[in-house]
This record gives C-alpha cells, structure tokens and sequence, in this order.
C-alpha cells in the first residue's frame, strides 16, 4: 500500500491538475495508483465538470471519488482562501474497489436494503468492506448510513457532505469519469485494507450523566424526573464567566449510543443541537430523536475543548500495521477562525501520526461512527485512517 498528497494553488485548473499530478508521480515513483481522491475549491467551478476526465488522462487506471469543497486540505496544509486542488492517490494491492453514486432523493429509504447494497457494492459483509461516503447537501444521508449500517455493520464508514457551492445543485460529486450534482457517490474497498475512523467532536461534559424520564420524539420533558431547563440553570449559575458565556452560545447535548454502558468519558456520546425550548414547562428541542432510559449529558464546545478532545483522539490512536494514508474531513466551522492559526488539526495529525500523506476538505458535514454507529455530524473533524490487514 503506497499513498500520495499533493496539492496545488493554481489559479487554472488545467495548470493544478498538472502540477498535482506530477507531485502524485514522483510521490509514488511512477506507481500506478488504483484510487485517486479530489477535492476542488469553489475557485474552479467553470470548468470543475472537466477535472475527472482531465484526472483519467493524467491517472489512467485509477478510480477517481471526490467534490468541490469550501476548503481544501492536502500536502500537509489546510487552505481556506483561494484557489486550491487536492489529491491523494493510493496504489492498493489486494483491494477491490468499487465505487457507486446512490440518488436518495429517488429512493425511499425500504429501496436502500439487502439486495439494493448487493447490486451496488457486490461484496457480502463476510467480505470486511469500508466505505468513503461524499454527499450532495440535499442528499439524505442519514438515512443511506443507516441502511449501510444495517447492512455492514461491522464496516467503517467515513465521509463528508461536499461544501463551496452556493445554491442548490452548485456542488460538484465525482465519481470515475462522471460529475453528478446531488445525491451520494462512495467507494466500498474489501480486501488487504482496514479503515480506522478518529471521530473529534471537540466538545467537554458538563454536569453529571442523566436519565431521560419523559420525552415525547425530539422533545426532552424531564431528566432525571425534573425540567432539563430547570437543571441547566443550575448548571448556569455555579459555572465560571468563561463557561456562562458558552452556556449562551455553544451548549450541545450527549446522547449516549450504547444502552448497556455504565461509565462515561469525553467523546462517548453523539453530540446533538438544542433547537428550542419552554421557559414555561421547562423543555428542551434536540436535534435527534430521544427514549426514555436514555442518558444524556449537556456539553460546551469551545477552542481549547477542541484542541483537547482531538490531541487526546490522536494520542490514543494505536494500530497493528503502519498507516498508509489518512483522509480528513474537518468542518466549515473548524479552521484558523476558529483555532486562531492555520492548519491546525492537520499539524495535531503530523505530530501524533508523523508524515503519513493526509487529504481532504472541509465539510458540510461530516460522516463518521460514534459507537459503532455511522452518523452525521457537525463541527467536527472525522479522520479516515487507510492501512494494511498484514505486515508487508
């Protein structure tokens, strides 16, 4: 397994493609890759239609799978201004690949099952496949991961929703030497690879775990057998001045993924919006469905939670075979604006990781697992990490 990053900030297309390219040759010393990733800025979209042909030219053989992107990570940087093109190419021994687009738009969610996956992919789950997911923002992409999960559920899926469009059908999805304009392209891998996921949700807990008492769907009526706003202004006034002020600005909910769980620590919950809530009875709107039973736990997001909780996600990071390559999909919200300096979850990456080629965009969205479970996510950065089952 043999990865390449490259990245150009050309102002023309025709010029960065050539320019990543001929870094992706020498990278891979003339190597043939087998699957080449591309992620465009906005920069480009005038001509952004021609970039898979113009990639099959450059890269004949290899399967091409991207989108447009706000902006773009390759080469060890994080570009959020202008112009820029990304590339990671691989040369897979012992991996078949498969790539697909799904309209979900055309399909109900019963189309998406057994015999639906097996005309797609045509792997069984005995295969141990993985998948990189890339979606239009219109696209239903929660449901097509449940129906993926339901099917592989022992696979990894990772992805993100493309970004830099500014309306409806203005983002681009590639798929071999094809551009569609909404639904969801992938590309299942089986064979001598195993996809590890680092999910950074980059948020802290506060306050203690609770049950949920009373829920009606997405509406939180009591935790623990009182108000959630009752609970929260406790929370409010014993906090500091710091966390007050996020209390007001960057309050999330943790909703636990696995029922038979009794302890809990940072990044054990799948973090969820508050939509709304009644002063009068003390209610609060998530955006996700609840039961009773459940536990759930608020939390924060601010910058130093963010570098924390992705230092502590990198640092615990241990595998049985060296990484050939890492994909990154990072959130339009993460960024030097909000860390204050560029390419910082990139170098977080460099440091645990070293050099191990990284490339991607920042997202709409972002697809990872939390507990075994494939979600869509926010203001988070989900790695794709790609290496061998076996030592070489």
């Amino acid at each position: 397994m043999r990865w390449a990053s490259a990245i150009s900030r050309a102002q023309g297309l025709d010029r960065a493609v050539d320019e990543a390219t001929a870094s992706i040759a020498s990278e891979l010393g003339g190597e043939a890759p087998d699957l080449v990733f591309a992620f465009p800025s906005a920069e480009y979209s005038p001509a952004i239609d021609s970039l898979p042909e113009r990639l099959s030219r450059a890269l004949p053989g290899a399967l091409v799978l991207g989108c447009s992107g706000g902006s773009i990570i390759g080469g060890g940087h994080e570009v959020e201004e202008g112009p820029a093109l990304a590339l990671a190419a691989a040369s897979l021994p012992g991996v078949s690949l498969r790539g697909f687009h799904v309209d979900t738009a055309q399909l109900p969610g019963e189309a998406l099952d057994e015999a639906h996956w097996n005309e797609r992919v045509g792997v069984e789950p005995e295969a141990d496949p993985h998948f990189v997911l890339l979606s239009d923002p219109s696209a239903d992409v929660e449901q097509l991961t449940r129906s993926l999960d339901a099917r592989f559920p022992e696979a990894v899926k990772v992805g993100g929703i493309a970004s830099g469009g500014d309306q409806p059908g203005s983002n681009a999805l590639f798929l071999g030497d094809r551009v569609h304009r909404g639904g969801v392209v992938g590309v299942c891998l089986a064979g001598d690879v195993v996809v590890d996921a680092i999910i950074a949700q980059g948020c802290r807990p506060v306050g203690n775990p609770m049950f949920v008492t009373l829920c009606r769907d997405n509406v939180l009526h009591e935790v623990d057998g009182r108000p959630p706003l009752q609970v929260l202004n406790e929370l409010v006034a014993g906090a500091s001045p710091e966390d007050r002020a996020l209390f007001q600005t960057s309050l999330l909910l943790g909703i636990e993924m696995r029922a038979e769980q009794t302890a809990y620590e940072r990044g054990d919950f799948l973090i969820r919006n508050l939509v709304g809530g009644d002063p009068e009875n003390g209610t609060l709107v998530v955006a996700a469905p609840l039961h009773a039973t459940q536990v759930v736990q608020f939390h924060l997001r601010d910058r130093g939670t963010a570098d924390a909780d992705l230092e502590d996600r990198l640092a615990r990071y241990q595998a049985a075979t060296a990484p050939g390559g890492a994909l990154l999909f990072s959130c339009l919200g993460r960024g030097k604006n909000f860390y204050g300096e560029p390419d910082h979850d990139s170098n977080s990456f460099r440091r645990h990781l070293g050099e191990v080629p990284l490339t991607g965009f920042f997202c709409n969205g972002e697809i990872g697992p939390v507990q075994r479970r494939t979600f869509l996510h926010g203001y988070t950065s989900a790695f794709g990490i790609f290496r061998p089952k076996m030592a070489s």
